[in-house]
Formats: structure tokens, sequence, C-alpha cells
């Protein structure tokens, strides 16, 4: 079949290797237009441009994509169907329509569950134990087409946002040649999905990563890596940011002498210092204070003097 790929990031380009190696012809690219990047504000293309240009693939890359030359464009290259994965904007009924068979999109969840923008993430805050990947047929609601494929890929212990996101892009990728095979061969069968069980994973913010340390230790472990690499989670440590990267839920923490609360450091050791959390504690083990280079507890202490009964929080509460 022709096929016109749609997307953006790094999540995107094992999908469009994989597509570039099929039987399939990947006739155009579109991709989000090139952004100013670093301290240098230079011009820097997707990933995905960059993948496409390496192949001689042809790149389209609409400000917006709804405007009516843009969807003419599409038009005329009378591709058989669309592939997306996390392309950046919204594709309006009227490109939906465009190809013979429609599109279809790569989510990084087992749909109808994690619906939106930040599913990766959202399934280890949540504390799930398995996800996966869901080849679905696009219609204009919002990740709630029929399902055509579910790959189930398992949440390890220590699993990061960033480590899922390797795993779900190469599940994603593999899973969408099978599904234009299938869809070629008229071997699929569309499901509906139960909106009933449906849940939103909304964007990931900033704020979002600024530790509460009246949570419960696994809670906030489990933060520490869902929102790793971005927004990272963190705290305050003599008014400056400090970063989380790998931190241990504890169930059992030293009592303290009552006027300790959470947030306030219980214990120090060579290789790892725990704080008091709403229930047990946390253990931290890799830090990165602002400004500086991501560390071991061990060389942050060499540096930095860490003392039972120092509170950790905003700017200000300590």
């Amino acid at each position: 079949m022709k096929l016109i790929f749609m997307g953006t990031p790094d999540f995107a380009v094992p999908t469009l290797l994989a597509l570039k190696e099929s039987k399939h012809q990947v006739i155009a690219v579109v991709t989000q237009p090139d952004k100013p990047k670093g301290r240098g504000k230079e011009m820097q293309m997707p990933p995905v441009k960059v993948c496409a240009l390496k192949y001689g693939i042809p790149v389209l890359q609409p400000v917006k994509i709804r405007e009516p030359e843009e969807m003419e464009k599409l038009a005329a290259l009378k591709a058989d169907i669309f592939v997306v994965a996390a392309f950046g904007q919204i594709l309006p009924e009227e490109i939906l329509r465009i190809p013979r068979l429609g599109c279809v999109n790569i989510h990084a969840s087992l749909l109808p569950k994690y619906r939106g923008a930040a599913p990766i993430q959202w399934v280890i805050l949540n504390g799930e134990k398995e996800t996966g990947v869901t080849i679905m047929q696009m219609e204009k609601g919002l990740d709630t087409g029929d399902m055509l494929l579910k790959s189930v890929v398992p949440i390890a212990p220590k699993e990061t946002g960033e480590s899922l996101h390797d795993k779900l892009m190469e599940a994603g990728a593999k899973l969408v040649v099978e599904a234009l095979s299938k869809i070629e061969k008229k071997e699929v069968t569309p499901q509906k999905q139960d909106d009933a069980l449906a849940s939103y994973a909304a964007r990931l913010t900033k704020s979002m990563g600024e530790i509460d340390w009246n949570k419960e230790g696994e809670v906030i472990e489990r933060l520490v890596r869902g929102v790793n690499s971005w927004p990272s989670a963190y705290t305050y440590f003599h008014g400056k940011t400090l970063k989380i990267w790998e931190a241990d839920a504890i169930e059992e923490i030293a009592e303290g002498n009552g006027k300790l609360r959470p947030g306030c450091v219980a214990g120090v050791e060579k290789d790892f210092f725990d704080v008091y959390t709403g229930r047990g504690g946390l253990r931290i083990r890799v830090l990165q204070l602002e400004g500086k280079r991501r560390m071991t507890v061990r060389e942050f202490l060499a540096g930095y003097e860490v003392m039972p009964g120092m509170l950790l929080g905003r700017k200000g509460d300590n």
C-alpha cells in the first residue's frame, strides 16, 4: 500500500524506519515545523524529519494541517492510508476521510484506558503492572476510535517514564506493520471501545513534578520514576531546586522526636538519606542540585551537609 506517515518526536522514528523496511511504500512524511531550541535558539528539525531526509522521503511541515491548501496537498498524493504516531496536531474529519482506508494511530496504552497526551507516565504514576500499545482507527474523538490490534508490555518494578517510552515506541513500530498487513488482507476486525472503562491521561506540567511530602512514600517513589525524564521529581534544598532521580519507598523509618514532619530528613548514610513522608519514607540515592550535574548521594554528601531534622520543601521552608 501507499502510505503517508505523520509523526514528530523520537517516539515516532522507529515506526517510520519499520514502515520504510516493510513492503509498503512511504510516499511522504508529515511532521511539525522546525523550531528554535537551546540557548542559541538555533532552528532544529524534528527527529522524524531528520530520519525522512536521510532516506530521501519527501517531507511536509504544515503550521496548521487543517488549512485547505495543506489538505489539498495530502489529497493530491492519493495515499491508501495514513499512519499517525505522536504527530502533534489534531486531524480534522476532512483529513481522516482523505485516504480510502482512513487513518490509523499508534497509541501508547491499552485502550480504552489512558486516553490522552501522557499515557506512558500515568501508568507508572498510578502503579499499573502492565501497559502496551493499541493500533486504532482514527475518528474525530480523542483516542476514541475502533481498536484494531493490541500488544501488552509489562511494567518493570523500577520502570521509568523514559525506559517505558523506549519499550513502547519499539512495540508500536512492530505492531503497526502487522496491522497494515491485516488491513490490506481484510483480516482485522475493528472493536468498539467501552467508554465506561476509559480514563484520561492529562498532559504533564512542570508543577506536577514537585514532591508533596505528605503523600505516601510509595506514591512519591512512583512520581520519581513516572516523571523521569520530564518534568522530573523535585523538592528544595536551602532554597535551590533539588531533583530526585532515583529513590526507594521504605515502610519502616526511624521514629522522630515528635517535632519531625513529612519532608524532614530522618537519617543519613554514606550512599543514601531517608526522608519522612505521609506514610513510610523515601530513601534517596541519586539527585541533582540546581546548576549541578546528576550525582549519587555519596558524591553529594562530599560537598553538602545533610543532617537529620533538616526540612526539604518549598523555597523558604528550610
